[in-house]
């Protein structure tokens, strides 16, 4: 039973929960917000003196972005756990029509977290992956500064709190995961 905690992935229906409870425990708690873009600004504020110059990091840090720093950073540990104690053979839980719809695009390989054909070195010098991981991630981080927090930020908070500018961010979220899905991802892998 333990075992299988650790290794399958949490039911929506318990996952879910979790995070819509964790929400108002952190704001009446701790009066914080949650979300993970602002994580960088934290750290370049924090580990590169010579963004001071720049307005945007001349801030004090350690009174706003202290425990999101310790919140990214168990967010990296999580992700290297993953990678390095995940059982050999794992496979995610995808359906099998999205399988079938990624083998006509090349990507054969289930095992594992992601698509290696994707994402891992050799990928990442192959012009698909250059574009979802390099710049894919540059967009994220773009978008994500753009429209003052990211997903999770938005969608968790901002939803929660109702807020405005989250709900028009998130509607902007699902149409790029749409355009994505269904127009880039084809034709950059078919």
């Amino acid at each position: 039973m333990i075992t299988d905690f650790l290794t399958q992935p949490m039911p929506w229906y318990i996952a879910g929960p979790l995070i819509g409870l964790m929400l108002p425990l952190l704001l009446v708690i701790a009066n914080k917000t949650f979300g993970i873009s602002s994580s960088f600004r934290h750290a370049c504020a924090s580990l590169i003196p010579s963004a001071k110059k720049f307005s945007y990091f001349n801030y004090d840090w350690r009174k706003q972005g202290g425990w999101n720093l310790k919140f990214a950073a168990g967010v990296i540990i999580g992700g290297l756990g993953a990678a390095f104690f995940i059982p050999e053979g794992y496979e995610v839980a995808i359906s099998k029509s999205t399988q079938a719809t990624l083998s006509n695009m090349g990507i054969q390989d289930f095992s594992g977290l992601m698509p290696a054909e994707l994402f891992s070195w050799s990928g990442l010098l192959s012009i698909p992956g250059f574009v979802l991981m390099i710049l894919g991630g540059f967009m994220v981080g773009f978008g994500a500064r753009y429209a003052g927090g990211c997903t999770s930020g938005h969608a968790i908070t901002g939803l929660a709190t109702l807020q405005k500018a989250s709900l028009i961010a998130v509607i902007g979220f699902f149409i790029g995961g749409i355009i994505t899905s269904y127009f880039l991802l084809p034709n950059l892998l078919g």
